[in-house]
This record gives structure tokens, C-alpha cells and sequence, in this order.
């Protein structure tokens, strides 16, 4: 079934079931279940925590969930700890505990930003663990240690259960996750790609790169977790290294050939031979369904090959029309052997049978760029939202205030390291508000007729699966937590059941009040800086070009590469935040990623030049690092002077002297692509090849 109508694909998913969401939904269901009854049997004092964090911490992917259950106990304990040694010591000032508090769950949030890997979630569980069992504790300091050992022995019994379950029934793998995400990837990327090198610029939007460049990073964060998957050998986590450097080559690569196409102008002014390339290679790029995986590798060689000849013979030709088309022809050859390589890697992580033989394999993945005041922000934001909170309990003297701030910092702590957490934030408040009624009905209706374990397991199946197949949806699965925590919290799960209306209504306002304050304080500290923090991005672009330019010796295209296209997803987030009208869109930051290429190529080519090309090289690399640094202070796109175009063209006519014949070549075709980047709309030289 298929309709452009979003109720009827809403209604079509409701109704027709995904075995492995129902698998999931049910192993979370089991898990519970077995929290709940070892609760119980244990009489542990809160056991509605510890089914509330068997929903917080289940993952679809078993290999995604075990690294988080590690960093999270470990955040767990060692936040009991500091709840353990502030609280006594600060307990007559309750200003200063607050602050303490405030300024550690900040300080976490701030951690878990910078680091972008499994390991932040230790620190979100050590940030807001702290807050959730001190707050509701500080009128009674003196049982802080019971309440932090009842808590920690709540969640991590909930956290034992749910890898139990889990690790048994294991929906998914971070393997098979990641293969499809590497498939469907290199399905868009070949789209892409055709509309790079078609003439009419088909399904060639600035949204569509932008998020490949997102999805080439999202790769590399599901990466992380390959160590903990079962079902995963070294040898997959170095494939996966390998192949995200190969998707990490292949928009610049496709970008650069798109550019130099549209310098030439239409395909009718195409060199014949450069026309009967591109046609040979979107058709290879579009028409591969059919061959197997060597058919495919043997075809993508041989299309290399003969554009590696055209490069050959149009770089020795002296007009600048077939300086172009050399970079052109070059620049293809490098994308046809990057995406060969990555159909190969892709089809390895498949299964399929076939050649391998001469790929280089990568044991390092790539780095990912960390933004330090992005994670700042964050902080502080999380910081004071958890003082005002604090405030307005004190001030009210509201007895279910101690509620709400535990809430608060759990909503704050839980949301921290996206972007502009606010709108996915007032989903939680819609989801929080739908899933009152269903609560009140099981409070007041279902469980006054439910006597013992087994029958309140039994009532609980429908809410608990229904939400859990929610959970395991990704269009919808961030419902699921407020689902979760507003029906548990408000049933309350104690040894005894006592149904009042009045606790019922107050810890339902107390949850209300909680998101509606970290909606209103994260707007304040994240939504009005996304701008800033986009600039602030794109200059660090800038200061890295700044520094490839006055750098020497052996330069990682792969590194370099990949960081530049972290950032570059980075962006694409946070551009669909920014008014359309600001300048700021006007920064093309795959013409950067060009530029930095080129950048790394003629170094390489300088390490073996001499005299006069060793000046012109180094003139013009001096020129370029003058120029980013300008963009940088500035803070704005400036674009490059006569200057640079005199010293790119004093390099083109120099270049031809270089004795070795690789560095030579790839020498001219890295200026040549500074020269189409930066002046496209200059089509003469002012200096002929000597």
C-alpha cells in the first residue's frame, strides 16, 4: 500500500505490524515484568524508577544498547556518589546545594555535548542521577545514603533486566543497521551524484548534500558502537572505517566534477570524448542493478582508467578549456574508484561473494569535530534551568516542587545534546498531556479491580507493548519516553496499592510544570544561538584551511576530509533553523572541502619541487591562508582578490617544470581547482604555460 496521504500511512502502519518493532516491544514488556516482580519481592522502596528506566535505557539496536548499559551504570553510581558527599555537607545551605547541583548536572551536559559517542551517556546518567535523588530528599538529609542506595540498586536492576531480555532476544545489530544505512546511503549518493553530472542539475538541492554529509557522520557515530556487538569482529569495524572514508571522498569528488561541467558549459560543448565519459559513467552509476559485484568493480576500473588517459593528454594542452576538462576527467576517475570501493566494502558487509583483492583497508576511523560552545551552551542552559526550577519550588513552597525538579533535570539531561532540543521537547509535553487520560483510567478504573503480580501484568500488557512498538518506530519514538514516564510515575507502582486523586492530580502538574519551564529556558539558551553556532562552525572551517595552508610534510586527506564533512553535517542541522534571509547561507561549505583538498594536493606536490616552483607555491599558499584568515576574523564570506588570481596563474604557468610526473599533474589539477572555485566566472589566464 502506498499513499501520499500522511493519515493513511499513519493508519497503514498502526494497523500492519513490523515483526521486529513487536519483538522488540515485547522483549522491553518482559523485561519490565521481571523488574517489576524482583521489586516487589525485594520491597524495594521505589520500584516505579525501576521500570521507568527499563524504557529509558531499552535500544532497538543490541549492539547500540550494550555500551549505553556500561556508561550508564557507571553514570548512575557516580552520581549517587555525588549526591552522597553534597548533600550532608551542604544541607544548611541550601542555596549553595543547589548551586552545586545545578553546576554538576551542567558540567555533565556539557561533557556528553563535546564527546558525541556512547561514552555521553555516562555522563547525561551521572548529571541528571545526581539531581533526581537529591532533590526529592533535601527536607531529610539525613537518609540521603539509604534513599541514593535504594535508587541505585532500583535502576540497576532494571538496567541487569533489560540486557538480559534484550541480549536474548536481540532484535537488531549495529552490523545490519549500519549496512543499511551504508546501502541506502550509496543508493541516494548515486542519485546524487547523476544530477551532479547532468546538465540539468537533476535532484540537486543544498538540502540533499547537506545531508549526505550528515548521514557520512551518522555512520561514523553507529561505528562507535561495532565494539560491542556481538555478532561483530575487528575485521567489520575496519571495513566500516574503510568505507566511511570512501562516502566521506564522494561528495567533494562529485561536487568538483559537477562544477568544472558547468564552467564547460552544456553537453553540446563538451569535448566528444568527455561527453562519452560522463554518459558511460552515469550509466554505470544508475544502470549497476543488473551485475553482480566483480561486473560492477571490473566496469568502474576500466572507467577509471580511461579517464586517468583523458587527464593525461588534456593536461598537456596549454588553453584553459582543457585545463578544465583534465580536472574534470581526474576528478571523476577519483569518484568512480571511491564508489567502487564503497559498492565493494558495502557488499562485504552484505555477504555478497566477490573480488576484494587490492583495497586498502583503514584501521582508524574518522575524527569527529567537536564544538566546544555548542557544548557550553548546553551546560549552562542546563545549569540554570535546574536553579530556576529550584527557585520557583522554594519560593512556592510547593510540596510537590522537589517532583518537578527531578523531572526537569531528567527532561533537561535527556534532550541536552540535540541542537535546539525545544520543539522535540513540546512533543513530550504533547505526548505527556495524550497519555494523562490513559493513566487516569488505569489509576481509577483498571487496577482497583487487579489483585496481585500476575494480574497487574497482565493489565499492564496492552499500555506497556502499545507504547513499546511506538518506541521502536523512528518516526514516533520520541513519544515514547513521555508516554512511558507519565504512566508509570503517575500509577506509582508501590508495595500497596492507594489510588488518590489529589497525588495523582499533583505529580501530573509536577511533570507538566517541569517540561513546560525546560521548554521556556532552553528557548532562552538554544534555540536564539543556533545561528551563532553555525557561524561559529563554519570559521573553525575556515581556521582549519588557514592552517592547511602554513602547514608542511605528509598531509591525511581522509582526516582532514572527514572532519570538514562532520562539520558540514553539523550545519545542514542547523541551517533549517536560520532565517533563509541571512548570509550566512550563502557559504558553500563543500567548495571549502574542495579547496582544502586542493590544498592538501599541492603541499604533497611541494615536497618534491625546488626553486622557482617551490616560491610560486609557496606565494600562493600564503595568499590562500591570508584569505581564510580575513573570512575568519571577519566572520563573513569575502570573496578572493586579483592578488590570489595572479599567484594561481603564476603557479599554472610554473607548475609544467616540476620534474616528477604524478606530483606535476597532480599539482596543476589542485590550482586549476582553486583557480574554478574561487574566480569560476574568470575564464582567461593573464599568464600563459611557460
Amino acid at each position: 500500500m502506498s499513499s501520499s496521504n500522511p493519515a493513511h500511512r499513519w493508519l497503514y502502519r498502526l494497523f500492519l505490524f513490523d515483526d521486529q518493532k513487536l519483538l522488540f516491544s515485547l522483549s522491553s514488556y518482559f523485561a519490565c515484568v521481571l523488574t517489576l516482580g524482583i521489586a516487589f519481592a525485594a520491597c524495594l522502596p521505589r520500584p516505579w524508577w525501576a521500570i521507568l528506566t527499563v524504557y529509558v535505557t531499552a535500544q532497538p539496536m543490541s549492539g547500540a544498547f550494550r555500551p549505553k548499559v556500561w556508561y550508564r551504570l557507571a553514570g548512575i553510581l557516580l552520581g549517587a556518589a555525588v549526591a552522597i558527599a553534597a548533600v550532608p555537607n551542604l544541607q544548611n545551605s541550601p542555596e549553595l546545594l543547589v548551586l552545586c547541583l545545578a553546576s554538576w548536572s551542567g558540567f555533565c551536559i556539557y561533557l556528553a555535548v563535546l564527546d558525541r559517542t556512547p561514552r555521553a551517556f555516562l555522563f547525561q546518567m551521572a548529571g541528571f542521577s545526581a539531581a533526581v535523588i537529591s532533590f526529592p530528599y533535601l527536607d531529610d538529609p539525613g537518609h540521603i545514603f539509604t534513599s541514593a542506595i535504594s535508587r541505585v540498586e532500583e535502576m540497576a536492576l532494571a538496567i541487569a533486566s533489560v540486557t538480559i531480555v534484550h541480549s536474548l532476544l536481540q532484535p537488531w545489530s549495529v552490523k545490519s543497521v549500519i549496512r543499511d544505512r551504508v546501502n541506502a546511503f550509496l543508493e541516494h549518493a548515486a542519485s546524487w551524484c547523476d544530477g551532479a553530472l547532468d546538465s540539468r542539475h537533476r535532484n540537486l538541492t543544498y538540502a540533499a548534500r547537506q545531508r549526505l554529509a550528515a548521514d557520512v557522520t551518522e555512520v561514523g557515530i553507529l561505528v562507535n558502537h561495532l565494539p560491542f556487538d556481538t555478532t561483530n569482529g575487528v575485521r567489520t569495524r575496519t571495513l566500516v572505517h574503510t568505507l566511511q572514508r570512501r562516502l566521506a571522498a564522494l561528495i567533494p569528488l562529485a561536487s568538483a566534477a559537477g562544477q568544472r561541467l558547468d564552467l564547460l558549459g552544456a553537453a553540446e560543448r563538451l569535448p566528444p570524448d568527455v561527453l562519452a565519459l560522463v554518459t558511460h559513467v552515469r550509466n554505470w552509476l544508475t544502470g549497476t542493478n543488473s551485475q553482480d559485484i566483480d561486473e560492477q568493480a571490473a566496469e568502474g576500473k576500466r572507467l577509471a582508467e580511461s579517464a586517468r588517459a583523458l587527464s593525461q593528454a588534456y593536461s598537456r594542452e596549454s588553453s584553459w578549456r582543457a585545463l578544465i576538462s583534465a580536472s574534470l576527467v581526474e576528478r571523476t576517475a577519483e569518484f568512480v574508484e571511491a564508489m567502487r570501493d564503497a559498492r565493494l566494502l558495502a557488499g562485504l558487509l552484505d555477504g555478497v561473494p566477490g573480488t576484494y583483492i587490492g583495497l586498502r583497508l583503514e584501521d582508524k576511523p574518522l575524527p569527529i569535530a567537536r564544538n566546544t560552545g555548542v557544548a557550553v551552551l548546553a551546560g549552562a542552559a542546563t545549569a540554570v534551568a535546574i536553579m530556576l526550577y529550584c527557585a520557583i519550588w522554594i519560593l512556592l513552597a510547593w510540596p510537590a516542587g522537589s517532583a518537578t525538579a527531578a523531572f526537569a533535570a531528567l527532561i533537561t539531561c535527556s534532550f541536552a545534546t540535540q541542537e535546539d532540543p525545544a520543539p522535540v521537547i513540546g512533543r513530550y509535553l504533547l505526548a505527556t498531556l495524550i497519555t494523562f487520560p490513559i493513566a487516569a483510567i488505569y489509576m481509577f478504573v483498571v487496577l482497583p479491580c487487579v489483585d496481585g503480580y500476575f494480574m497487574l501484568s497482565i493489565a499492564l500488557a496492552p499500555a506497556l507493548i502499545g507504547i513499546g512498538y511506538i518506541q521502536a518506530d523512528p518516526e514516533r519514538s520520541s513519544a515514547a519516553l513521555p508516554m512511558f514516564s507519565c504512566l508509570i510515575v503517575a500509577l506509582g507502582f508501590l508495595d500497596a496499592f492507594r489510588p488518590d486523586f489529589e497525588v495523582f492530580v499533583n505529580t501530573g502538574i509536577a511533570q507538566v510544570m517541569g517540561i513546560i519551564i525546560t521548554i521556556a529556558v532552553t528557548r532562552i539558551f538554544r534555540s536564539v544561538a543556533v545561528g551563532w553556532s553555525v557561524r561559529r562552525i563554519i570559521r573553525t572551517q575556515w581556521y582549519e584551511l588557514e592552517m592547511l595552508a602554513k602547514e608542511r610534510g605528509e598531509p591525511d586527506f581522509g582526516r582532514w576530509t572527514g572532519l570538514a564533512l562532520d562539520r558540514l553535517g553539523q550545519i545542514a542541522g542547523r541551517l533549517a533553523m536560520v532565517d533563509e534571509s541571512d548570509v550566512i547561507h550563502s557559504t558553500d561549505g563543500l567548495a571549502d572541502i574542495r579547496l582544502g583538498r586542493n590544498i592538501l594536493h599541492l603541499r604533497r606536490a611541494a615536497e618534491v619541487t625546488h626553486g622557482s616552483a617551490t616560491e610560486a607555491i609557496d606565494r600562493l599558499l600564503g595568499a590562500l591562508a591570508d584569505l581564510f584568515r580575513k573570512r575568519r576574523r571577519q566572520g563573513v564570506h569575502l570573496d578572493a582578490d586579483l592578488s590570489i588570481l595572479t599567484a594561481l596563474d603564476n603557479a599554472i604557468a610554473i607548475i609544467p617544470t616540476i620534474e616528477h610526473e604524478t606530483r606535476r599533474h597532480q599539482a596543476m589539477l589542485a590550482v586549476i581547482g582553486m583557480r574554478c572555485n574561487l574566480f569560476p566566472g574568470i575564464k582567461e589566464r593573464k599568464v600563459a604555460i611557460a
